[in-house]
């Protein structure tokens, strides 16, 4: 699209804002006009259905703005969902989670067809004018969605100062926003300035939570400052002593009657914002840190959840609309303090962009610098509160650390899911787009183990995940022969929930000459497609591969050779028409076509960065001897590399 009509597109979108936010129901006429493949339908429809609903409880809306602020805030939140940058799989999964539950119709009774008040089904696309009847009828999935409440979520959020006002109101704002998408935060709030045991730390933890309750409502939302406490010191009823012992975060817990207060604020429509009290033995109520309350929150809310659900399917109970409870489920947990997220070793103390607790919780901790320790001294602390809260939270759940500079990167997460920038790209990408204030994204995540020999392979699980991720039937026999054969390394995420099959292919016109690392197959279960697995298991091919000698190489993946090696290059092909080779695109060296293929490339990275070092220029400007001829050889030898999969039939 030519910049002029993507300019003109914004201008569309800015300008049909303008005004109250009623009018952003409006733009599902043309928002299928997109801003690098960004679809705002789904999202300007739940923006408008949650405004519709905070209203009728009696919530504020940007009415209360003059007319140049509520313009800016209308288009500044468009703008945030478009620099998310979602794609079709983010949108529908965010519709999963979010989208209004459409009632069902009495059983007893059918809705009557009429012509003249009833509107046709909605197509695929968007009409292009709009409709607004004067009366609606139970058959319009879509306007009784609508108009029904959008499904509300929560997510636990700590926000860790001190701030400033101004820093406040920015924050704040992003927490507006969240709950225009259907996000709840329930918030606990910190300060790295207080002091154990200070005179006045109660009312100082008080103080600061009415300063957020302010920020909030400054910003045109509810909030509701909550100062008793909602969690009691000492572990959890059953669990047993050593359990804090192992883990100083499970020394607080929740019971159902203290969360109370938690469910009427959300109840009310009102962000919950709670100073970090606690319960002692002795019934007093006590200053404890942060963290310990909003793990004892996460287990808490999960547990209760859980009761809520058994109570709206209970057959006794009657027909209980799902949107008539909250949810009490974290889907999210955020960190916004001043330091931003968790620094890497291998990024020169920028921050990490994505973390495999399961694989990579501990080497984080052997691998944290004591220079660390003053410019990110909450940095491990909360990556145990991340740990903890996930063990609770759904699998699809994860943890985000942030600046306050940049907590606008909130708005992504709940849309994506994803980190701000993949992990998986090439490192001179990334050099260039990490800063000190991106956001790191924690997800319980899956171990990477890797198999160097082909009797390890369970090939009943391999030939499940390979077909289910392809949609063809394997020919087994042939290929385990040749894996068994040819194999270089394996790598299986989880129980094989992803994997990824490297072998040695050698040129039969030069049988001495070093073989081909060749990436035979790149598998993903569908289930796991979109929640960061496949970040993980890229980057733990390109530690094996193309990234090994290179300090960030040095993962802990099981069997890996932990970054001790030359690096190799990789070489795969993929069909032309495979939707994912944009993915791949973004991550290789270099691409040739050939006929129905394209072969991919990564080149090692040890040896780029040799070159650079010896041409003293960055980045390769011309072919060197050793690489005259490779993409020749490795175009006939791959091209012979037979098929694995039986032909599609009709």
């Amino acid at each position: 699209m030519l910049l002029s009509s993507r300019l003109g597109t914004l201008g569309g979108l800015q300008s049909s804002v303008r005004g109250a936010t009623t009018r952003a129901a409006r733009t599902l006429a043309w928002s299928e006009s997109s801003i690098r493949g960004v679809c705002l339908s789904p999202y300007l429809s739940l923006f408008a259905a949650n405004t519709r609903h905070q209203r009728s409880r009696g919530l504020r809306d940007l009415r209360h703005l003059d007319g140049d602020e509520s313009d800016t805030r209308a288009n500044d939140f468009i703008l945030s969902i478009l620099n998310a940058g979602p794609n079709a799989r983010d949108s529908k999964s965010y519709l999963a989670n979010f989208a209004p539950k459409p009632k069902r119709p009495p059983e007893a009774t059918k809705a009557v067809k009429n012509v003249d008040l009833t509107l046709p089904p909605l197509p695929d696309h968007q009409v292009s004018h709009p409709v607004e009847p004067t009366h609606v009828v139970d058959e319009s999935p879509l306007l009784s969605s609508l108009l029904d409440p959008v499904s509300q979520h929560t997510a636990l959020v700590k926000i860790q100062g001190p701030f400033t006002d101004r820093q406040l109101d920015s924050i704040a704002l992003g927490m507006v926003y969240l709950e225009k998408l259907g996000l709840v935060s329930v918030i606990v709030v910190e300060n790295d300035e207080w002091e154990r045991g200070e005179p006045d730390e109660r009312l100082n933890a008080v103080d600061d939570a009415e300063r957020v309750v302010v920020a909030l409502e400054k910003q045109g939302a509810r909030a509701r400052p909550v100062l008793q406490s909602v969690v009691r010191l000492g572990p959890k009823k059953g669990e047993a002593q050593d359990a804090v012992d192992h883990d100083p975060l499970a020394n607080a817990h929740t019971e159902t009657e203290d969360i109370e207060s938690l469910r009427s604020a959300l109840r009310a429509g009102e962000i919950p914002v709670l100073a970090p009290l606690a319960l002692d033995s002795q019934l007093r109520t006590v200053r404890v840190d942060s963290n310990l309350v909003i793990s004892a929150l996460a287990q808490g809310m999960v547990e209760a959840a859980a009761l809520d659900s058994k109570k709206v399917f209970a057959p006794s109970s009657g027909p209980v609309s799902p949107n008539s409870v909250q949810d009490l489920t974290p889907l999210r947990l955020m960190v916004i303090n001043r330091e931003g997220g968790v620094p890497s070793y291998a990024r020169n103390g920028l921050p990490h962009l994505l973390v495999n607790l399961e694989s990579e919780y501990q080497h984080i901790h052997e691998t944290f610098l004591p220079q660390w320790a003053h410019s990110h001294p909450t940095a491990l602390q909360n990556l145990a509160l991340a740990n903890r809260c996930l063990m609770y939270m759904p699998p699809t759940s994860s943890a985000i650390m942030v600046s306050h500079r940049s907590s606008r990167s909130l708005i992504a997460n709940l849309i994506t899911n994803k980190p701000a920038t993949s992990s998986s790209l090439p490192h001179a990408l990334l050099s260039k787009a990490v800063t000190s204030h991106t956001p790191t994204l924690i997800r319980h995540g899956l171990p990477m183990t890797i198999i160097r020999d082909a009797s390890q392979i369970n090939y009943t699980k391999m030939t499940a995940l390979l077909e289910n991720s392809f949609g063809r039937a394997l020919k087994q026999d042939e290929f385990y022969a040749r894996i068994e054969r040819d194999l270089d390394f394996a790598i299986i995420s989880g129980d094989y929930q992803g994997g990824a099959i490297v072998t040695r292919e050698r040129d039969p016109a030069n049988p001495e000459a070093p073989p081909i690392a060749y990436l035979d197959k790149f598998a993903m279960l569908p289930s796991h497609q979109g929640d960061g697995t496949v970040d993980f298991l890229w980057v733990a091919l390109r530690d094996e591969s193309y990234g090994l000698g290179l300090l960030d190489s040095r993962n802990p993946n099981v069997g890996g050779l932990g970054g001790q090696g030359i690096g190799r290059d990789l070489v795969w092909r993929s069909r032309a028409d495979n939707p994912v080779n944009k993915w791949y695109f973004e991550r290789s060296t270099g691409h040739i076509r050939l006929g129905n293929w394209v072969l991919f490339w990564c080149d090692a990275e040890d040896r780029l960065a040799r070159l650079e070092r010896h041409r003293g220029v960055v980045g390769p400007s011309f072919v060197e001897l050793e690489e005259e001829g490779r993409l020749e050889q490795w175009a006939s030898v791959v091209d012979k590399i037979p098929s694995s999969w039986y032909p599609l039939t009709a």
